[in-house]
């Protein structure tokens, strides 16, 4: 084992320390396992906790920034500060309410099943002796989750399409051709919005989706129509010099197009801001309520990525490429 780094213990000291390392050993003590049960003993706070439990989702999870994201905007806005022995459940109750209330059904469910997870570590480094989330279910977060099996029909798209041109001052323009895009291109909302100006060929008129950004983990050339190529020519310049397709316009981490910021632009249009008491009316006529997926644009019907068939015509094409309204 290390004992120090060489600029940090004289040989004198080294010998001492190595003295008392194998006294230690021979009373049946592994100085190893006593460094390790060090190192717990300095988990304090659910931050450093969520830190030695995220090593673990590093290694094991591809997509391993989910968690974290909802560890960090959710679950630790709460108790951050707080010890793991501290934690009850009525800090549990107040993450998932706050979730609910901002109309967040299914994170709400993620944020209970990390709650679990997160406070299971805690178990095993022996901080805590019970899990303060075991005894809650998804009927305290956000309920049972259905499938997702509707999709906007092309009457549906073309109204929705002239609604985002007429509400062009909340709903920008990058949102509108990022929701353009993924109705052409058929392609994960992930992979369009934190896709890189370096993933385009426009000589082949192509798409490298490289497979480390890709949910199959398998690379995939995607064949760009002269409208896809028209409007990323637009977003070129819109870009500003920026290495992404969709660079985030606020002050973030991210560098991209937030996950949220599509799903948040569409329900402001129906009056459903997260977090607002007094809501704006609703600008979507009587177009029924629906949101971008995170596997794919929802106003899609299926999808080739799974070897099945694309319900896309002229006619759906047409509407999104009718003038933009300033």
């Amino acid at each position: 084992m290390t004992l120090a780094p060489v600029d940090d213990l004289s040989l004198a000291d080294a010998r001492v320390e190595a003295a008392l390392k194998k006294k230690q050993l021979r009373k049946g003590l592994d100085p190893l396992i006593a460094k390790k049960q060090a190192e717990y003993a300095s988990i304090h706070t659910i931050d450093e906790l969520f830190a030695d439990w995220h090593e673990g989702n590093i290694k094991r999870l591809k997509h391993h920034q989910i968690p974290q994201r909802v560890c960090m905007q959710d679950i630790a806005s709460v108790i951050r500060e707080m010890q793991p022995s501290n934690i009850t459940g009525r800090d549990i109750k107040q993450i998932l309410q706050n979730i609910v209330e901002s109309n967040r059904p299914t994170v709400a469910n993620d944020a209970l099943l990390y709650c679990k997870q997160l406070f299971n570590h805690a178990i095993k480094l022996e901080l805590i002796v019970h899990n303060p989330a075991f005894v809650f279910s998804v009927d305290d977060a956000g309920d049972v989750e259905k499938s997702r099996d509707r999709a906007l029909n092309f009457k549906e798209l073309t109204q929705v399409f002239i609604k985002l041109r007429e509400e062009s001052d909340s709903f920008t323009r990058d949102n509108y051709l990022a929701c353009a895009l993924l109705v052409l291109l058929s392609v994960r909302k992930g992979e369009l919005t934190e896709a890189t100006w370096s993933e385009f060929n426009p000589k082949t008129k192509t798409w490298y989706l490289p497979s480390e950004r890709s949910k199959s983990g398998v690379a995939i050339d995607i064949p760009l129509p002269e409208l896809a190529v028209q409007w990323l020519n637009e977003l070129k310049v819109r870009s500003l010099g920026f290495n992404y397709i969709f660079p985030n316009r606020r002050s973030s981490k991210m560098p991209h197009m937030g996950k949220d910021t599509l799903n948040r632009a569409i329900a402001k249009l129906f009056g459903r801001e997260p977090g607002r008491a007094v809501q704006t009316e609703n600008k979507m006529w009587n177009i029924a309520y629906f949101t971008v997926q995170a596997n794919s644009v929802h106003t899609v019907v299926m999808s080739l990525r799974h070897g099945q068939r694309v319900l896309c015509t002229r006619a759906s094409l047409l509407l999104i490429t009718a003038p933009y309204q300033k």
